[in-house]
């Protein structure tokens, strides 16, 4: 009787785990959300019921910012906000704010909406079960980004056990450095990190899903999408400036992955969630 529970109890193992990948581990995706979606109601709205619906078998992570409502809300209550390269100064009461609306509202908004879509989501921000520990950003030159964090470490068991259960994670960029002390993580940054910190234990496709079509050769033509680009041809289009700036940082992020064990990595429009997935759209950044 016992081997024949045995049995079977392996046997449900199996049917309810995630499907292999190519290296013979559970397929993982962490994707990330421009801030640009989560501003659009309609185009968030469309984006996570595409999300709910994936939840077939592989494990999932959903990695967001904060859009433009935390720089609203410091306008309403009067605190000033400087860019710095697209990077928020975080001064200590703009740490407030973005953890309020990072970890806070945006965080539980979109949990809540992928569980009225059957999807079963949990929200964590870095501090919670040490999920994302990082350390104050080093003053560099004469910039101090005041309380933005850079991650030193992905809590992997933290995560894997959650997928484990069959959740959904929904990661805010908000993260803490052990001492007490939030800090106000860049979300390319922590989805790149994440995936890399879980590439031992699954095979990972980080997804970087914003309003564009996939990294164009003109930023106001979404028609000129680059399908791939490894690192002889990303050299090059630095090199003729034919990458939009703003660009850059993400590809540096995706070639750093997939260095550090990530399988794939595409950029493309949030819109077409389930073609990117598929490898069907999108720009493709390998290593070959």
């Amino acid at each position: 009787m016992t081997l024949t529970l045995a049995a079977i109890s392996q046997t449900i193992q199996k049917l309810t785990s995630p499907p292999l990948g190519d290296g013979g581990k559970p397929s993982l995706y962490v994707i990330k959300i421009g801030g640009n979606i989560i501003d659009d109601e309609e185009k968030l709205s469309s984006f996570l019921e595409s999300f709910a619906a994936l939840q077939t078998g592989a494990a999932f992570i959903l990695v967001h910012g904060g859009g433009k409502l935390a720089t609203r809300l410091a306008e309403k209550t009067g605190i000033p906000q400087q860019l710095i390269d697209g990077r928020r100064i975080t001064d200590e009461e703009t740490l407030k704010i973005v953890t309020m609306v990072y970890a806070g509202y945006i965080n539980k908004n979109i949990v809540a909406r992928l569980q009225a879509n059957g999807c079963n989501a949990i929200g964590l921000s870095g501090a919670d079960g040490n999920a994302v520990l990082a350390h104050k950003r080093i003053v560099s030159g004469n910039t101090d980004y005041g309380f933005a964090g850079d991650v030193d470490e992905v809590n992997a068991r933290l995560l894997s056990t959650l997928l484990e259960q069959n959740f959904a994670i929904v990661l805010a960029p908000i993260t803490h450095d052990k001492k007490g002390q939030l800090l106000n993580t860049n979300a390319d940054t922590i989805a790149q990190e994440t995936a890399k910190a879980l590439s031992d234990i699954y095979d990972v496709t980080l997804i970087y899903s914003f309003e564009k079509s996939g990294v164009l050769l003109d930023a106001g033509d979404d028609t000129t999408v680059i399908t791939t680009i490894n690192p002889a041809s990303y050299r090059q289009l630095k090199l003729e400036q034919k990458i939009f700036a703003g660009m850059i940082p993400k590809l540096d992020n995706a070639f750093a992955a997939l260095s550090s064990g990530v399988k794939k990595v595409v950029i493309g429009k949030a819109e077409a969630l389930t073609q990117l997935l598929a490898g069907n759209a999108g720009t493709t950044i390998t290593n070959e």
